[in-house]
């Protein structure tokens, strides 16, 4: 398989919250864990992301902005993040579920794999499936970290009488 963007991303449909599931960690957020990115469409046409996150070991949500940029001809399927200015790093959209209920987002040298989803859990099915083709794309997938979500807990329903 090769390592490449899907054909297109819909800028609407992918905004929104995601849950950062595993990656293959940089060395900014080698520490983070529970990490979540909210993306919003700026009016000067790129992604605001705001991202909560903890450090290991602590309790306290921690905060950061950010800048995704959207590489025109690549059907919205390639960006440019930027964390600090001017400094910009590739972010390709590698794989996207139809409904855009997850999300792969690689690197074109492999660098950097990210596996987020809307709700804070995959199955462990479907996440040995996105492993297994991202390995066959060439990413280290051994490399992979949780990033430690905890399932959102539903309250049981009380029964009317």
């Amino acid at each position: 398989m090769e390592n490449q963007p899907v054909q297109r991303v819909d800028i609407m449909a992918y905004a929104g919250k995601w849950y950062s599931l595993y990656s293959i960690p940089t060395f900014m957020d080698k520490h983070w864990r529970e990490k979540v990115e909210t993306y919003v469409i700026h009016p000067d046409g790129y992604y605001a992301v705001f991202t909560t996150y903890k450090v290991t070991g602590q309790d306290k949500r921690k905060y950061i902005r950010s800048k995704l940029f959207v590489v025109r001809g690549s059907n919205n399927a390639v960006f440019k993040a930027q964390f600090v200015w001017p400094f910009k790093e590739d972010y390709w959209v590698i794989e996207l579920a139809d409904d855009y209920s997850y999300v792969v987002v690689g690197h074109p040298k492999h660098k950097h794999l990210f596996i987020m989803a809307r709700k804070p859990e995959i199955s462990a099915t479907l996440y040995a499936e996105i492993t297994e083709r991202c390995t066959k794309k060439g990413y280290e997938t051994s490399k992979l970290v949780s990033q430690e979500h905890k399932a959102v807990q539903q309250a049981p329903e009380k029964e009317h009488v």
